[in-house]
């Protein structure tokens, strides 16, 4: 087999085999786990477990010859006396030989609904006719994931005539959207935020509501800019009694449809599985690869006694052993390439894995490890992307570990992530009544000894998902 990754590439051209193994060094656990899945569905030559014989016997089947050595294991049970008792009952012995970890319990089925379902199901409940009731299922269909409803009745209306051959008025699509904003979860079918505030707003009761329908409808625009002073201007009340109704503003929901009172699951989504396992033990740090959903595979050598008697019947044999071969050594390539770079990370990083700690991290890309042992860039990029290692301080993405440098006042150079965190700790510790700006955000790291442009700020506090410093301004 193309031995791709211990190979530089010299020129542009690939072969369809090496792009094949490139692709292959790119799959996650959970991805090669359904690859090899499907493999043994589809090749009878590939079986799970370890290859117990010779591989001359398999040379000559691959060959279109096929091996007439039965395997008589009656010399393996000379000692007889070993089995006299086989006919003991199991229930005597099992108590003694399974641990109750070892039981297997078959999770219960759920039946998962939507809330587009739920939804429909609410207005089934009401005395429709059956034409409202297909325009209500086709009103439901044409919300956004969040509960919004951004067509109008009129283009509801159209689109209805022309899909379902009916017309439909549009005041029967405006009689329909207003039952829709009626139902729950309150902001169901709003135009925007504003709507959906309103919406929520209407049902509430609380004293504070009244005073938080005026803001919402009359000062929309200065409640997102948080111009606090036109504000409290505009409302006629002190800073106190603002604080009191944008608290109660911020427990409405921006969105009707979110994940605190949604029922759609759209499938069961998998937790992350680490393909690496990094521990630490003293002064040994120590890298193993998660292969415990991975199975040993051999080749399955019953099939070869029925076939090999014919051309095509050798043709078929042949193609799949050398599938399943290929497969197999390019699960073994494959791990000691994973190993031998996440070694060489773990090498350049030693000082972030036995901490934790995210400032102790090194400028590292993905030359630096590819250098090192001798493999391409592209390699070390499949077999870092979308891969994840459990260490002692919690499961960390491999991309993570890579950032760019920056050198200091003293002439080191530091990795952007370390930035970051000094970043997230001025903001942190900023007065949140007059927030930080780019430029100010600039000159305090560059008095801590970080010069970066403000560009560089802002480019970093967008990656920590930090707003700008109206956004952040409260009172």
């Amino acid at each position: 087999m193309l031995n791709l990754v211990q190979t530089q590439k010299q020129s542009l051209k690939i072969s369809p085999a090496q792009i094949q193994l490139l692709n292959f060094l790119q799959l996650n656990t959970l991805e090669l786990e359904q690859h090899i899945k499907n493999e043994l569905e589809e090749n009878p030559f590939l079986d799970e477990g370890n290859e117990e014989s010779s591989d001359d016997d398999w040379d000559n089947a691959a060959e279109g010859g096929v091996s007439d050595r039965g395997d008589d294991r009656t010399q393996d049970y000379m000692d007889w006396d070993e089995f006299r008792d086989d006919d003991v009952p199991d229930y005597k012995t099992r108590i003694n030989n399974y641990s109750d970890d070892d039981t297997t319990y078959t999770p219960a089925v759920v039946e998962n609904v939507s809330w587009r379902q739920e939804l429909k199901e609410q207005f089934h409940l009401l005395l429709l006719t059956e034409r409202q009731q297909i325009l209500a299922d086709f009103l439901v269909d044409s919300l956004t994931d969040e509960g919004y409803l951004t067509y109008t009745a009129e283009a509801l209306a159209d689109d209805v005539s022309f899909t379902s051959g009916i017309y439909v008025e549009v005041s029967e699509m405006v009689e329909l959207i207003e039952l829709l904003r009626h139902m729950e979860p309150a902001g169901l079918g709003a135009k925007n935020l504003q709507d959906c505030l309103l919406l929520q707003l209407e049902r509430r009761q609380e004293p504070e509501a009244a005073l938080a329908k005026e803001l919402v409808k009359k000062h929309f625009e200065d409640l997102a800019g948080r111009s606090y002073e036109k504000l409290m201007k505009g409302l006629g009340i002190s800073a106190n009694q603002l604080k009191d109704v944008l608290a109660f503003v911020g427990t409405l929901n921006p969105q009707p449809v979110s994940t605190s009172n949604q029922a759609e699951v759209l499938g069961v989504k998998d937790n992350v599985i680490p393909d690496y396992i990094v521990t630490v033990d003293g002064d040994l740090i120590d890298v193993e690869l998660n292969n415990r959903r991975i199975p040993p595979l051999k080749i399955n050598k019953s099939y070869t006694h029925d076939l090999g008697k014919s051309r095509a019947a050798n043709t078929y044999v042949n193609s799949k052993i050398n599938a399943a071969n290929w497969l197999i050594d390019a699960i073994q390539q494959r791990q000691n390439t994973m190993l031998k770079s996440m070694r060489t990370i773990v090498k350049l990083q030693e000082d972030y894995f036995r901490t934790g700690d995210v400032r102790m991290l090194k400028p590292m890309v993905l030359r630096d490890v590819a250098e090192r042992i001798q493999m391409d860039v592209s390699t070390i990029s499949r077999v870092t992307s979308g891969k994840y290692a459990q260490t002692p301080f919690g499961v960390i993405h491999l991309k993570d570990l890579f950032t760019e440098g920056v050198k200091t006042d003293s002439g080191e150079e530091v990795s952007n992530r370390q930035i970051q965190l000094a970043l997230a700790e001025l903001v942190a510790q900023e007065d949140k009544q007059s927030p930080l700006n780019d430029f100010q955000l600039a000159e305090l790291l560059a008095e801590k000894g970080y010069p970066v442009a403000r560009r560089t700020v802002a480019k970093y506090r967008e990656q920590l998902d930090i707003p700008t410093a109206t956004l952040r301004r409260t009172l």
